[in-house]
């Protein structure tokens, strides 16, 4: 079938990052990049375009019950770190962290290392540990930007590789969606096929090791460097937020008020056992309401985290005020005043989330209803920016009967993680990216390594699962690349940083640590390479690397 706009279903997503990274204007690029898809959609008519702009897209992503609890939390999160800033306990917290992390070393690798304790929800673990260890980092001199960085590399990977995460239902139940479009695969379990294909994801494994390798060696390189090395000379963090943000006057703490790290620690730690509490009612509730099996793969999977999410915040939150009232650390007013100044720091975050969201949307393959679309569907305000990369690069036969496709076979990982990069790089979601690619690279996968009887060889089980871990590795590339990422722009402004500066000083660290998984990854993993075997030699390189082209900040 033919693409209703072809070539033009790019420009949105293109001009939206072109200009962001032209303007640095994110919001405004953002409201470009939906009015030209807007436009595009209603064939140049600028009257009607505006009226979709606004009515089919922003208000209809303002007004979903999902979106909404997201900017809830991340407004009642921004709240909480202003009234636990008021009270003492953020600067108790610090203090007792400084006693351990009281190097510029050890201070990332505190980031690295509770970033893989809140494994379960990348937008809990960005927003907990960029607003809760900016000070550190601030002590410590660590730019902002480096803060961002350790946050955004390490929440997607670790909350995609872990089995009991907010991520593994919907990444399972894609996979599923492949399985049930072949007709010989009835035999392979979605679960174990996920699991099996973890040592195939080369950068999310990377990623990980990365992060600490830069925290261990001390050595940056690129526009990190420069952002390190100005820190390191003593120059304050430019973080280009609105002013009355967290102003002396509404979140600072008395100077002789005492600093207590329970009144930060405990509201955190309730936040984090109410979020998983109410995953496993509200997972265990549907499972069993759709007779499935109880078990934490399940339950995990089934669960709706933006109510867990929500909630969990709001429990710190109230915690945190009770705690300070009961100690008479401040008054009622003061508190309220502080959240208000907490909340107002991260509403910067909500209208970027909003934007970004009608785009990605917009680019998307689901309709304005909620439902998958099968087929290009007549005024469902839609542009399969997606469909229209997978048409250039794999054509639209079928694959069973497609020589193109058969003769790409060794390079199928590289291929699908270079498309699944570009599709997440241009929507900003790497969710979507996989629920579009997952399905395709099964069929794919299991018609170009099956054999006439429809079953697997050893060789043809590799790459089938290269495949699927090339996709889910990618999606999370492009995600960590884009500007209009909703993981980048909540890393970015809960660390305090400049948005376009995050997305920057990342850039090069990412680009580095998915070129390496592609020489060393998926391109001798198409051709029957043990990942087992890549593995040593891949982290040898970014050692290599980062030895050969990092260097140590030094102040001037």
């Amino acid at each position: 079938m033919t693409h209703p706009y072809g070539i033009l279903s790019l420009l949105p997503p293109v001009a939206a990052i072109v200009l962001a990274v032209v303007t640095r204007r994110v919001v405004l690029s953002l409201f470009a990049g939906v009015f030209l898809g807007a436009l595009v959609m209603d064939r140049g008519n600028v009257w009607l375009a505006t009226v979709a702009t606004f009515e089919d897209h922003l208000w209809t992503t303002l007004t979903d019950p999902g979106k909404l609890r997201v900017f809830a939390f991340t407004l009642l999160m921004g709240a909480l770190v202003g009234v636990i800033t008021r009270n003492g306990g953020m600067r108790g917290l610090v203090d007792g962290l400084s006693r351990w992390a009281n190097s510029r070393r050890r201070g990332q690798l505190t980031v690295w290392l509770l970033g893989l304790m809140i494994f379960f929800d990348d937008y809990a673990n960005s927003l907990l540990l960029g607003s809760t260890l900016r000070p550190l980092c601030d002590r410590l001199r660590i730019s902002r930007e480096k803060l961002a960085y350790l946050v955004d590399s390490t929440a997607a990977p670790v909350a995609g590789l872990a089995i009991v995460s907010t991520w593994i239902a919907v990444e399972i139940d894609y996979v599923r969606e492949g399985l049930l479009n072949l007709e010989t695969a009835s035999e392979l379990n979605p679960f174990q096929l996920f699991v099996a294909s973890i040592p195939y994801r080369f950068y999310v494994l990377l990623s990980l090791v990365f992060v600490p390798l830069i925290a261990i060696t001390g050595r940056d390189f690129g526009p990190m460097r420069q952002a390190e090395q100005s820190r390191a000379a003593g120059h304050a963090p430019i973080t280009r937020l609105p002013d009355g943000g967290l102003t002396r006057d509404a979140t600072e703490p008395d100077v002789d008020q005492p600093a207590r790290w329970w009144n930060a620690l405990v509201p955190i730690a309730v936040t984090v056992a109410v979020v998983l509490g109410i995953i496993v009612q509200t997972g265990s509730e549907s499972v069993r309401s759709t007779g499935g099996e109880l078990r934490w793969v399940n339950v995990f999977g089934a669960a709706d985290s933006s109510i867990a999410l929500q909630y969990g915040a709001l429990a710190g939150i109230v915690l945190a005020m009770v705690m300070t009232l009961v100690q008479r650390l401040a008054t009622y007013e003061d508190l309220l005043r502080s959240a208000a100044a907490g909340a107002r720091l991260v509403v910067p975050a909500i209208a970027i989330l909003w934007f970004a969201s009608s785009l990605s949307r917009m680019t998307g393959n689901t309709s304005i209803t909620g439902q998958p679309s099968e087929a290009y569907e007549h005024r469902d305000q839609r542009l399969y920016t997606a469909q229209y990369l997978q048409q250039q690069l794999l054509g639209t036969a079928d694959v069973k009967d497609s020589a193109r496709v058969e003769s790409l076979r060794h390079w199928l990982p590289t291929i699908v993680f270079a498309l699944a990069a570009v599709v997440s790089f241009c929507t900003g979601t790497s969710f979507g990216t996989m629920g579009i690619l997952i399905p395709l690279t099964i069929t794919l996968g299991f018609a170009v390594s099956a054999s006439p009887d429809g079953t697997l060889s050893a060789a043809g089980s590799r790459l089938l699962l290269a495949s699927l871990g090339s996709v889910l590795a990618g999606a999370i590339f492009g995600d960590h690349c884009s500007p209009i990422s909703d993981t980048t722009i909540l890393s970015s402004q809960a660390s305090g940083c400049d948005h376009m500066d995050h997305v920057w000083t990342q850039f090069p660290y990412a680009l580095t640590v998915a070129l390496i998984a592609i020489a060393l990854g998926t391109v001798p993993v198409g051709w029957g390479w043990s990942p087992w075997i890549l593995l040593p030699g891949q982290i040898a390189a970014l050692v290599g690397i980062v030895f050969a082209f990092g260097r140590q900040p030094r102040p001037n």
